[in-house]
């Protein structure tokens, strides 16, 4: 069984569900009742059939029973469709006999895949979207706040907290659009048959996958992607990009609210950030969470990257490898996101002591065209 007390401290309870086994299971059979409905449609068999392998998709299914027997087959997809045959095969055969015609088990696994990547991407743009927007919030409050700017772990010159807060914000903006790009390669039906060259489908596969594209809401690439796993690879390195943004922003905040510079604190908030030795100690809990993240994603993200060079038309170990790899990218991704929005939603900016750091450092006040930068930073982003 998963762990909650490790998995709920570096992600979300909604992205953990999203890739989690009842959702895998969903998704699975959401694609074989689409590719029923397909195929009636384009006539290769009766509309009836379709109707009656719907039906046999809805619940209840044994997870812990297909759990097992997908790890013996090697597969989810072997022990799922034999089920949704033994519920056919009785009192319907013909239907049984059209179950999961002319797909293959990897047609299953990765169009499960892109379906749970695409509820993910959706808490993770929400999410996103709140840690943007609190940034901007903060970026124009302190647009002409002062502080002391560090460099190389060191005091530098003046700047202001405003054109701190405007670049974090950029950068996740920039981390959201290359996650929309990404998926918009990777959010598409994989639908090949044994070896990718839609057999078994009467002639009709092209058009059967834009029916079952449309009806799942993917995309439907030029053709099947079994042994072209890059587009994975990449929504997964934008992933791991996402998580550092969101980390240099954790880290930043981390310094600042040191005892020593006490200028910016993750909100309070009771039973959070507490320490059981030290009851002065006001913790940063959601910069660990990120950072802590951002730790861990590079690794996942190489990983991935390395399963692509898969062997001819269908690869052995490394496509299997890109699920659960994907899964705890997202997971770790929304987590650290998803932290550091409640973060900077609640933050709290001294600036008394911010002036005070900045006399200290003996710099001057100069902060140069701090103010205009921040307002250019947060004007809407020029698109060709």
């Amino acid at each position: 069984m998963a762990s909650l007390i490790q998995d709920l401290a570096s992600s979300t309870p909604a992205m953990l569900e999203a890739f989690g086994d009842k959702a895998l299971v969903v998704h699975a059979l959401a694609f074989e009742a689409a590719l029923s409905r397909a195929q009636a449609s384009e006539g290769l068999f009766e509309p009836r059939f379709a109707d009656l392998i719907g039906e046999a998709c809805r619940p209840p299914f044994d997870l812990e029973a297909l759990a097992k027997a997908a790890a013996y087959a090697g597969t989810l997809a072997i022990p799922l469709v034999a089920e949704l045959r033994t519920r056919l095969e009785t009192a319907h055969p013909e239907a049984a006999a059209v179950v999961h015609l002319g797909a293959t088990s990897q047609d299953v696994a990765d169009t499960a895949l892109v379906l749970q990547a695409k509820a993910g991407l959706a808490l993770l743009h929400r999410d996103l979207a709140r840690l943007i927007s609190a940034l901007e919030g903060l970026a124009r409050t302190y647009a002409a706040t002062p502080m002391l700017a560090r460099t190389l772990l060191r005091s530098a010159a003046p700047t202001t907290f405003g054109l701190k807060a405007a670049q974090w914000r950029l950068s996740l903006m920039e981390s959201s659009q290359r996650l929309v790009r990404e998926a918009d390669r990777a959010l598409v039906l994989q639908l090949g048959g044994a070896v990718g060259t839609l057999a078994g489908q009467d002639g009709r596969g092209q058009a059967v996958a834009r029916r079952v594209a449309d009806d799942l809401g993917l995309g439907c690439p030029p053709g099947p992607w079994h042994a072209r796993r890059d587009a994975i690879a990449g929504l997964g390195a934008a992933l791991a990009i996402a998580t550092a943004v969101t980390a240099k922003f954790a880290g930043d905040l981390a310094l600042l609210g040191q005892g020593e510079v006490a200028e910016a604190f993750e909100p309070r908030r009771v039973g959070r950030g507490g320490s059981s030795a030290m009851a002065h100690k006001r913790n940063p809990t959601g910069c660990q969470t990120a950072i802590s993240a951002a730790s861990r994603t590079p690794q996942l993200a190489a990983a991935l990257i390395a399963t692509t060079a898969g062997e001819h038309e269908r690869g052995l170990g490394g496509w299997q490898a890109q699920a659960p790899l994907l899964a705890d990218l997202f997971e770790l991704t929304h987590g650290a996101v998803a932290a550091m929005a409640d973060v900077a939603e609640g933050l709290e900016v001294d600036v008394v002591a911010m002036a005070r750091n900045l006399a200290a450092a003996a710099v001057g006040q100069d902060v140069g065209e701090a103010e205009a930068l921040t307002a250019r930073l947060l004007a809407p982003v020029c698109k060709d």
